[in-house]
């Protein structure tokens, strides 16, 4: 499969639109691998492939939208007849209508590389199974394993519009990950490690399987602690997940539906000035890395917190038109069966110099949080209260200490981003869409049932 043949299939849809008909065609398919090993033989595997198309129809300032889990021509004429079914029944919106062309170049990435095709299934087998002997060697503690997975995945994608918007793409990734169960004989802790990359040379054995070990056995004989008021340091993990969390309130389909904390404050101070936030899916190193967006703008840096003060929304078509903005390449799609909608893509934070231990000397008494739990049920994005369930390492005289588990940390993301005393040089990366760094955040609540 070529991402050309993808996007003569989307030419060929908006070539069909009538007179006063905006149509919109996305194109996409895939091929996942996924292999997991036990016990040093395969214990499962997977290599699938999807492919679809989705078309929105626009007429009138009405909107349809169907799509076709295949490339079959009358599939394919199906849903586009569909689309325009579906939008004669659609309540009108002014501000409807697929994206206009910004005459913004798309930045040259290379997030194809052809040495994952080359890659023989042999070799993903004896990566997977590499990796768990690494973890059950990296610790006699580790007394055994709930997954250990190498996974790849070939993406194309093509998009077209009556517009004149026309873009593809090819992208690989792969990546390692391993859970680990830890146990001293009297409990048992569990630990993960990552690695991600383009392709396979790129994925890191040893490190992986260290830091899923690490994370396990550092939490043997972890208690509840005291409630105190005290200074966090995230790990970079957490921090991933905390930044997603926070760019989404950036979107500016938050600002519109009214559920976003920075309606409003464009230009205000609204964290440390340690804190400078990005959305940059021109980052090659970026799990989330695209050259063009869910609507085939090209996509670009956008700085949300430069600072510590509010700069900017992250905006698609639709969104910029009803807020009186332009669209900065943010368009986010789920596949070929969901219409775009403004989201983050390829977080980070504009990294310190400092390592995270030279952080925890600097923090001197407190919490590295390591895991966290029910992050997102416990954030309300309009009030920015904060709330959720974490474990992670006690510091003391800025040394790791005792573990701590079945605690609760609490306050506001106000506060927090506020509060932020120092940002990590220790950048990693994630299969996600944010990256991470150990990030300290003082005075935050911290609630459990220790002594």
């Amino acid at each position: 499969m070529k991402a050309e043949t993808l996007q003569a299939i989307c030419d060929r849809v908006v070539a069909s639109g009538g007179p006063g008909e905006e149509i919109e065609a996305v194109a996409m398919w895939s091929r996942d691998t996924e292999v997991r090993a036990y016990e040093a033989a395969v214990e499962s595997f997977t290599s699938a492939e999807s492919a679809g198309v989705g078309v929105r129809v626009v007429r009138d300032g009405r909107v349809g939208f169907a799509w076709a889990g295949t490339f079959e021509e009358s599939a394919v004429r199906e849903a586009l007849a569909d689309a325009r079914d579906n939008a004669r029944f659609s309540s009108p919106d002014p501000l409807a209508g697929v994206a206009a062309p910004d005459h913004v170049e798309p930045v040259a990435l290379t997030l194809h590389d052809p040495r994952l095709e080359e890659f023989a299934t042999s070799d993903k087998v004896r990566l997977a199974i590499e990796l768990e002997a690494a973890v059950r060697g990296a610790d006699r503690r580790i007394v055994g394993v709930e997954s250990v997975d190498y996974s790849d995945q070939l993406a194309l994608s093509a998009v077209a519009s009556t517009a004149g918007i026309r873009a593809s793409s090819t992208e690989t990734t792969c990546a390692l990950s391993a859970y680990v169960l830890a146990s001293d004989g009297t409990e048992t802790t569990t630990g993960f490690g990552f690695s991600v990359g383009r392709h396979p040379g790129e994925l890191d054995v040893r490190t992986t399987a260290a830091d899923a070990a690490k994370r396990a056995v550092r939490m043997l004989g972890a208690r509840p602690a005291r409630s105190e008021r005290l200074t966090v340091v995230l790990d970079p993990w957490v921090t991933a997940q905390f930044l997603g969390l926070v760019a989404s309130v950036f979107s500016a389909d938050a600002v519109l539906k009214g559920r976003s904390l920075f309606a409003g404050r464009i230009g205000e101070s609204v964290a440390s000035p340690l804190v400078t936030l990005i959305d940059d899916p021109t980052d090659p190193q970026m799990w989330g890395a695209t050259a063009t967006d869910g609507e085939g703008l090209a996509t670009r840096p956008v700085t949300m917190i430069d600072a510590g003060v509010a700069s900017g929304f992250l905006y698609d078509s639709y969104t910029a038109r009803a807020l009186g903005a332009a669209s900065t390449g943010s368009a986010v799609r789920y596949g070929f069966t969901s219409t775009p909608a403004p989201g983050p893509q390829a977080v980070r934070l504009q990294p310190g110099a400092a390592s995270a231990e030279e952080i925890w000397a600097q923090v001197g008494d407190g919490v590295v949080i390591q895991e966290v739990s029910g992050l997102h049920s416990g954030v309300n994005p309009v009030s920015g209260d904060f709330s959720t369930g974490a474990e992670g390492i006690r510091l003391r005289g800025g040394e790791p200490a005792e573990a701590v588990r079945e605690v609760t940390i609490a306050s506001t993301l106000q506060r927090m981003l506020a509060d932020v005393v120092a940002v990590g040089a220790d950048v990693e990366r994630f299969p996600m869409d944010a990256s991470g760094v150990s990030l300290a955040i003082a005075d935050v609540s911290l609630s459990g049932g220790g002594e």
